[in-house]
């Protein structure tokens, strides 16, 4: 199938060939009819991606103190791959499509197969959409005026939030295509509407629908015009629609705006705004979110979790309903707004042009032939036959991007397959390291008899099922971190290990750094406990991000401190006996991500890991301490090490926290047909712990690492 994707380095618009995405459990999978291209929108990533290196920078303020931000911490050159990276992330284009149910995932029930839907899926043939951004067309609602109804929803959501009655005056400031949806809609709510734009093509369709809409230009006073029409009242609501970097928009909203009026921005202008515009007037302003409540907000659009109509009586879904259904009754018409109807196949000339286009609606028109089946693509034609240490990567996300790909791209590793849930990531990584399938199907890899190891670096929750499935399919499992989430888990991994006769290795790379090995082997062989302090910088993490859902992610403790347990296993030498944890605040079982963990290990070693979220970004992100016989040896930030009571005073070199020879090992001992990297024994019991670590911080005392 095909998708259009916006490169945001080089400017390109690419209608890129991609495989179908798999169903989604509490997802439905559209095959396309039509799609709308929404010009403001995507006009703007279209410019930005156009954009030089400076001008971008210019335009993201932000962004540009977090680079800085990261220099300090990390040093130059991991800092400009970083950004480069990003920029060559190919972005999706496109949020209003129609088309038609194809499959239907798990604990679905609202949707069946053959169902007509709108969608906030992308421009592409094939589209996967959890069913809080779906909603069903009525019979008589074509697909072209059904491909209105998101953009419909972000124009409604910001006249709710305008709170219109009925018989009051409301301004709109920019008649593009959310703008004119904005008027009619308000007209249909009983309105006076008053509508100003640039452009006289815009104001001339506005005025064709019974609009009141003026051309703005020196000889036409907006603000006279509103105050004339509200006999000096001034009107009641204004809602900006336009897209202009100007502040002088806000600043005519506030003269145009009765005392107490309300202004609210859907559209996206300068807010260089004058106090004493709002304070005189004592007026509201708000910025409108997209199509609703809900938007951005996980457990309703990913997990499905509706708010109650008791309590929230508009949230997105509905709106689009409304939509709809202002369509099918005939209160909101569509049809006059298209301006063009171009095959799907043909969409690139719309972008090419984009900047200069005075379009209001362009639908595009996607053929009825797909194969939805289609789950694997081939990039290139490869010979893996007689060949050992053949691999397939599941997961394609930003560890696989920065670390493994470009890793074992350097290890000159085989690559077979490159598998992601969306299929887009995945072939445009597969491209870039030349490797020969991108597929959105696991049982490709798994049932692929030439794949000798998999590599598993997708979400959290989904690592000890994929585990399981690869080593009950023959295959050698590395793992990013963590193993699993339960000790459940873990007693099945464990059961389908034993059964497999095949290695498994979980990413635990710290211990392969330069910095560590070094320490390793001053240290010597071991017969005496040591002392090791792990201070993580960890820096804040969005209460809301998938990796603090415990179901999701595990948790920061079980999701990321999990390395550093493993780390001081390594460096002691020996197994974690029990272990207790502290957490800071008043109600501390609800914090895990600023922590002391003390770990007891087996020949009386102890471990303290410090992981911190509060602490300065400019301070190091990781510092290890080892105390050991009359010596001190210091890791800062696996950049440099500083050693006390030793000959040598330590060593400094770009940072390395062992990715890279983690790999180079994995891969020499699969050749080799030889043992795992790191002992299957020191992999339970650092899993064990990190689970034992949150049980202990519940009942506020150790606990001993099951066996």
């Amino acid at each position: 199938m095909k998708q259009l994707i916006q490169h945001l380095r080089t400017g390109e618009t690419i209608l890129e060939e991609i495989p179908v995405p798999q169903v989604r459990k509490g997802c439905v999978l559209i095959k396309t009819s039509r799609s709308l291209v929404s010009l403001g929108t995507e006009k703007m990533l279209v410019e930005f991606s156009k954009a030089n290196f400076m001008d971008k920078a210019r335009q993201q303020p932000e962004k540009v103190k977090q680079v800085f931000d990261k220099i300090k911490t990390d040093g130059l050159k991991p800092t400009i791959k970083a950004v480069f990276r990003k920029l060559s992330e190919p972005i999706p284009l496109g949020y209003c499509n129609v088309g038609e149910v194809v499959a239907v995932g798990e604990g679905m029930n609202e949707f069946k197969i053959g169902d007509r839907v709108v969608s906030n899926g992308y421009h592409a043939e094939v589209v996967c959409v959890p069913k809080n951004l779906v909603a069903r067309i009525p019979n008589n609602v074509s697909d072209d005026e059904a491909a209105f109804t998101v953009v419909g929803a972000i124009a409604l959501q910001g006249i709710r939030l305008a709170n219109p009655t009925l018989g009051e005056t409301v301004a709109v400031i920019g008649l593009g295509l959310i703008g004119q949806l904005t008027a009619k809609l308000l007209q249909a709510n009983g309105c006076e509407v008053v509508a100003f734009d640039f452009d006289q093509s815009k104001v001339d369709l506005a005025n064709i629908n019974g609009i009141k809409a003026l051309k703005v230009s020196e000889d036409i006073d907006s603000v006279k015009i509103a105050q004339e029409i509200t006999q000096n009242i001034g009107v009641d609501a204004v809602i900006i629609t336009a897209s202009n970097k100007s502040d002088e928009i806000i600043s005519q909203a506030t003269k145009m705006s009765r005392k107490r009026g309300r202004i609210v921005l859907v559209g996206v202008v300068g807010l260089n705004i004058n106090r004493a515009d709002f304070y005189e007037k004592e007026l509201t302003f708000q910025v409108s979110c997209s199509y609703g409540a809900g938007r951005y907000d996980d457990n309703y659009e990913q997990n499905g979790q509706d708010y109650p109509m008791g309590f929230v009586r508009w949230t997105l879904n509905r709106n689009f309903e409304t939509v709809l259904k202002f369509i099918s009754t005939g209160r909101l018409k569509v049809q006059e707004l298209i301006t063009e109807v171009i095959d799907f196949q043909d969409c690139k000339q719309v972008y090419d042009t984009i900047e200069k286009s005075t379009s209001i609606a362009t639908i595009l028109k996607y053929r009825t032939d797909i194969d939805v089946t289609q789950t694997k693509i081939t990039l290139r034609n490869h010979s893996f036959k007689n060949t050992n240490a053949v691999l397939g990567i599941i997961g394609s996300g930003n560890f696989t991007k920065a670390s493994v790909l470009p890793i074992l791209s350097k290890l000159k590793a085989n690559i077979k397959y490159l598998s992601s849930s969306s299929g887009l990531s995945g072939t445009f990584l597969a491209k870039k390291f030349d490797v020969q399938y991108s597929t959105t199907n696991n049982d490709d890899i798994l049932n692929d008899s030439e794949v000798d190891a998999i590599i598993i670096t997708t979400r959290h929750d989904t690592h000890a099922r994929l585990c399981i499935a690869a080593l009950q399919a023959g295959k050698h499992v590395f793992v990013e971190k963590p193993l699993a989430l339960s000790h459940k888990e873990i007693n099945e991994i464990i059961e389908a290990y034993n059964q497999s006769g095949k290695t498994l290795t979980v990413g635990f790379n710290r211990r392969f750094s330069p910095f560590v090995q070094d320490i390793k082997q001053k240290l010597g062989a071991l017969n005496f406990p040591i002392n090791v302090i792990a201070t993580v910088n960890a820096g804040e993490i969005s209460a809301n991000h998938w990796t603090q859902d415990m179901n999701i992610g595990g948790g920061r403790i079980i999701g990321e401190a999990c390395h550093f347990i493993d780390l001081i296993s390594f460096l002691s030498g020996s197994l974690v006996e029990s272990v207790v944890m502290n957490s800071m605040g008043k109600n501390p079982t609800e914090n895990t991500d600023n922590v002391t963990i003390l770990l007891k290990y087996q020949n009386g070693s102890t471990g303290i890991i410090n992981y911190f979220s509060n602490g300065n970004r400019g301070y190091s992100k990781e510092r290890i301490e080892i105390h050991s016989k009359g010596k001190t040896m210091v890791i800062d930030n696996f950049r440099k090490s500083e050693y006390y009571g030793l000959k040598s005073s330590g060593i400094s070199r770009s940072q390395d926290k062992g990715h890279h020879e983690q790999f180079k090992l994995f891969l020499e001992r699969l050749k080799e047909g030889e043992e795992a990297i790191i002992p299957f024994e020191e992999i339970i019991n650092t899993s064990r712990v990190s689970i034992c670590a949150i049980e202990s911080l519940k009942l506020g005392a150790w606990v001993r690492i099951p066996v």
